[in-house]
């Protein structure tokens, strides 16, 4: 088995270290200081159409499942849910210390768990909002976490779990852990097939609403903006076709959205799908 040499928070903090990744670094809110990036996230136009999936749920429990450095737990916070932060690396800089800190710098009432998702400590219906930013791709069983997900939701409730990484074959998952920034320093990286996914999801006993593909939103093409999505094919068409033709015809949104379809098809490996699903009301 390979081994790696930095730590999930040693590999960002050499991220951050270099001069050449700034962009990256504030792409990734792997900034400080942290409540500035938290803010910047929770003005995103990934939180914005994040927000828009649970606005029928418009207050409640909310767990962000692997919170990370919390800039979703502070998103939900300050939209005035109960947040649990459930986080299993304790680490100041990407880790439960460091939203413990934010929230203490920023007065809001996040309750923070250090433990994996994999066996959450929590009773059976205690959330009407389970949300998982990039978290189940990194699980170590994909089916039990969707399944103590789905157990710890109430029924009605709401799960969401966005800008997972999936690829086509099983083949292509070293393509994209070779060209993950940060993949070949710690090792954590991961990606499912999408069929894995929902299946993992459908057999937890939740409802799939929603398979939302990488150009469908910009929940997973983020940082890309709306304005860039819908230029995506442009400069494809201006090679082809050249420079005028290519952008008069850049300009039509259902050559844009063609073009989104094909690119989907083919399958960059490790693109970003989200799901949205809900558990049962009994009968």
């Amino acid at each position: 088995m390979k081994s790696y040499s930095h730590t999930w928070e040693q590999a960002v903090q050499s991220l951050r270290d270099d001069p050449h990744q700034s962009i990256l670094v504030q792409q990734c809110y792997f900034d400080d200081p942290l409540p500035e990036a938290a803010e910047r996230f929770r003005q995103s136009e990934e939180w914005q159409e994040t927000r828009n999936l649970f606005r029928r749920i418009d207050k409640g429990d909310v767990l962000d499942l692997g919170a990370g450095r919390g800039i979703a737990s502070y998103a939900f916070a300050r939209e005035g849910y109960n947040v649990t932060a459930l986080e299993p690396d304790p680490s100041p800089l990407v880790g439960a210390k460091a939203i413990g800190d934010m929230a203490g710098s920023t007065n809001l009432p996040i309750n923070i768990v250090i433990e994996w998702g994999e066996k959450l400590p929590f009773p059976d219906n205690n959330f009407d909002i389970v949300y998982a930013r990039q978290a189940l791709h990194r699980a170590h069983d994909l089916g039990l976490l969707c399944q103590e997900a789905a157990r710890v939701l109430k029924p009605g409730g709401q799960f969401l779990a966005v800008r997972e990484h999936v690829i086509a074959r099983k083949a292509d998952l070293p393509l994209f852990l070779d060209s993950h920034p940060l993949h070949h320093l710690y090792g954590g990286e991961n990606a499912f097939l999408l069929d894995e996914y929902r299946n993992a999801i459908k057999s937890a006993g939740l409802t799939l609403q929603k398979t939302i593909a990488p150009l469908d939103s910009v929940i997973n093409y983020a940082p890309r903006t709306v304005a860039e999505r819908r230029t995506l094919a442009t400069p494809l068409l201006m090679r082809i076709l050249g420079k005028t033709t290519g952008e008069c015809l850049g300009q039509i949104q259902w050559i844009q959205d063609v073009y989104a379809g094909l690119k989907a098809r083919i399958g960059t490996p490790g693109e970003m799908y989200s799901f949205l699903a809900t558990k049962p009301t009994p009968q």
